[in-house]
């Protein structure tokens, strides 16, 4: 392709290697620097050490090019760009090399990165003695990918990322981005729109209603040494264990500021000593994973990677936890793999295309709530989840997890009428990705993170949920008992003089206590709206 082409693309933002045309490249007698700034009036090259050099405008759109005589690579230099409202000079992020390797593109090809958070998303890093910020992403039908953000005035076609081939991920270093500031992910798709994403490994998430992303490197100095090693020790069902669930947005309000939630500083003072006053061994946070729409409780989740920014910020988070540590407080996290939802900034056919979710509607949308299902069958889709559950337990060291709905991801028809949904492969009812997910996940963790809880939530018969894989069995270390809440309430629920010819609600559940590792629950579904 000719130059002139390659130009074109660049000034389109349809270039998938802006790399191999942007920034400095030997030529005979010199090395050769463009460099594309729109709107820019002049662009000089301050070599290190040597005389700056005017670019020529080569595009009217402001791609600009030059020859630094006698130079060779590497070549250490600057930008001086001038608009009509003043000059600024930076540093050039096309002369960097790819920040990802071989091995991390295959491992994320196959599914098997269990880092995966260490590569994707947004890192603080110094390259070559400079500091600035990684950018990556996964979108393998996207034309091209930028990062826009409040560091270059949300303008897609400054930072336009490369793609590294058939992994599908893009990627780019921007020098001197910090941590805080915000951003998104602007892709060009195939049917020519463009659309802004929200970042899937953010580790910071805007306040609702804005939606951006946030450059986020975590600081906090943990004191948890001894809880984690006694943790790695222990055997969750020889333990008691007493659970106190709890919603932080509305389990207590700060009355003297405007009834606002509290943050995660006074939580972990306050909600530390109520549970520790009521000799609780656990707590159970419904979730903290970032989300829009307070009204679900937390239970549509937008960031996989990111805890709520309506308590404060991640290090926060962190000492809340370490602050329920210290009190001998184990922290179960509640953790939502089995939908998500639609908001177009968020997953949603992230990349133009049904990314994380099925392309058939029998099998992506769920009925109940109006949201997607993950297409379990994905490598890349798996993996972006497993590694969800490693960043919790390992990042925020959470002591355990709890999956919402679990039922929901076992049955291809659940909530749905004939003809609604696709049979399995043996035409069967049964979602056969789903069920290799959830073992594949519980295999992972117990494997890498000894001594943490999984617990189902599953309200169905389904049999073996937390016997092990390799008996049979879905692998989860407990399943909560949604039969004995059930009866135990209705039985509670009924007038007094009633009661005694119902006593075989309390005692039904003895008849399979003994099938699963049962939790007793008495859960937020069961306990509001007026039940």
């Amino acid at each position: 392709m000719s130059i002139k082409a390659d130009i074109e693309r660049i000034v389109a933002c349809e270039h998938a290697d802006p790399h191999a045309l942007l920034g400095a490249h030997a030529e005979k007698g010199g090395v050769r620097v463009r460099a594309f700034r729109p709107d820019a009036r002049r662009v000089r090259v301050r070599p290190a050490g040597g005389e700056p050099l005017t670019l020529r405008r080569r595009h009217p759109a402001g791609f600009f090019e030059g020859t630094l005589k006698g130079a060779t690579l590497p070549i250490d230099y600057e930008l001086e760009v001038a608009y009509a409202d003043g000059t600024f000079t930076l540093r050039d992020p096309y002369r960097f090399k790819p920040t990802l390797g071989e091995l991390d593109l295959h491992l994320l090809r196959e599914g098997r990165h269990e880092q995966l958070y260490e590569r994707l998303g947004a890192h603080i890093a110094e390259i070559e003695g400079v500091s600035g910020t990684t950018f990556a992403v996964w979108a393998p039908n996207a034309r091209s990918v930028s990062v826009a953000g409040d560091f270059d005035s949300w303008d897609g076609r400054l930072h336009q990322m490369r793609s590294l081939g058939s992994s599908g991920i893009w990627e780019l270093f921007i020098p001197d981005v910090a941590e805080g500031a915000r951003y998104k992910f602007e892709l060009h798709v195939r049917d020519g729109d463009v659309v802004t994403r929200a970042d899937p490994c953010a580790f910071e998430a805007e306040l609702p209603p804005q939606t951006a992303s946030v450059v986020n490197r975590a600081t906090h100095r943990w004191r948890d040494e001894r809880w984690l090693e006694e943790r790695r020790a222990t055997q969750p069902h020889l333990q008691p264990i007493s659970i106190y669930e709890v919603h932080l947005a509305s389990w207590r309000l700060n009355t003297l500021e405007g009834n606002r939630c509290l943050t995660y500083r006074e939580l972990a003072e306050e909600l530390t000593d109520y549970v520790t006053d009521l000799g609780f061994t656990h707590v159970e946070l419904m979730p903290v994973m970032a989300h829009p729409f307070s009204g679900s409780w937390g239970y549509q989740v937008t960031s996989y990677f990111a805890p709520t920014p309506r308590h404060g910020s991640p290090d926060e988070f962190r000492e809340l936890v370490d602050r329920l540590h210290e009190a001998g407080i184990g922290v179960i996290l509640d953790w939502v793999p089995a939908h998500f939802p639609r908001d177009a900034w968020a997953l949603a056919r992230f990349d133009g295309t049904a990314l994380y979710e099925h392309e058939d509607p029998r099998r992506a949308a769920h009925p109940d709530w109006g949201t997607l299902e993950f297409n379990w069958g994905r490598n890349e889709v798996r993996n972006f989840l497993l590694a969800s559950a490693l960043y919790w337990l390992r990042e925020h060291h959470a002591d355990g997890l709890r999956l919402d709905a679990v039922a929901s991801m076992l049955y291809l028809d659940y909530s749905r009428k004939e003809g609604e949904w696709v049979p399995n492969r043996f035409g069967g009812r049964e979602d056969l990705e789903a069920i290799a997910f959830l073992r594949e996940l519980n295999e992972v963790v117990h494997r890498r993170e000894p001594g943490v809880i999984s617990a189902a939530e599953e309200s169905t018969a389904w049999g073996g949920v937390s016997r092990p894989t390799h008996l049979g069995g879905l692998g989860f270390g407990f399943k909560w008992n949604m039969g004995w809440m059930h009866d135990t309430l209705g039985y509670f629920a009924r007038d007094p003089v009633h009661r005694r010819f119902h006593h075989h609600d309390l005692t039904f559940s003895l008849l399979y206590t003994f099938s699963e590792n049962f939790i007793l629950p008495l859960s937020h579904d069961e306990v509001v709206h007026g039940k």
